[in-house]
């Protein structure tokens, strides 16, 4: 982690860490930290669409080894994370989610989870909640070290790390489906 934050800082500067408002358990929030992989926005790049504009070579590359998740260990310890569990999204999309997709948060968020071995951001938004909603309804000790099992394999192959024509992943602006 001190050979990963070095980098980070000779590519992009301070500060190192990139910590976000989250929604946890019963949608509580919390900071996630996680290592910076894209450089400080200029004037009007402040918004997700111009993440691949912001995303530096080595932010690439530590997205796509998972490294930039390292520090959210940190969330587990502090109890506001959990191994596995759906993923931790942004604050602001909470009055987005219909109420199935809100039950995702009736667990605590993980570091991986069901969607993630399921696709990661190469599914839809609609995609993941279900694969979350599924998590909250089976969750089990076995299901959750066949999670972890099954991060290593998807960790190792970079598979699902951006969404097609995204940096990243788009925003979420509401279902597009009728959750039922």
């Amino acid at each position: 982690m001190l050979f990963a934050a070095l980098l980070i800082r000779m590519d992009m500067g301070a500060p190192v860490l990139f910590k976000q408002e989250r929604a946890g358990r019963d949608g509580r929030t919390f900071v996630m930290v996680k290592f910076r992989s894209m450089r400080n926005p200029r004037p009007g790049e402040e918004r997700p669409d111009s993440d691949a504009a912001r995303l530096t070579k080595l932010g690439k590359f530590i997205r796509a080894t998972s490294i930039d998740e390292l520090p959210t260990m940190v969330n587990v310890l502090w109890g506001d994370m959990s191994m596995v569990g759906p993923r931790p999204l942004p604050v602001r999309y909470l009055p987005r989610y219909s109420p199935v997709q809100a039950r995702r948060h009736e667990v605590r968020p993980g570091v991986t989870g069901w969607a993630q071995v399921n696709g990661r951001n190469g599914l839809s938004w609609d995609q993941q909640f279900d694969y979350d909603v599924w998590y909250v309804d089976n969750r089990s000790p076995k299901l959750y070290f066949n999670v972890l099992r099954d991060t290593v394999d998807k960790v190792l192959k970079r598979d699902g790390i951006s969404e097609d024509g995204h940096a990243t992943r788009s925003e979420f602006m509401g279902s597009t489906a009728s959750a039922a």
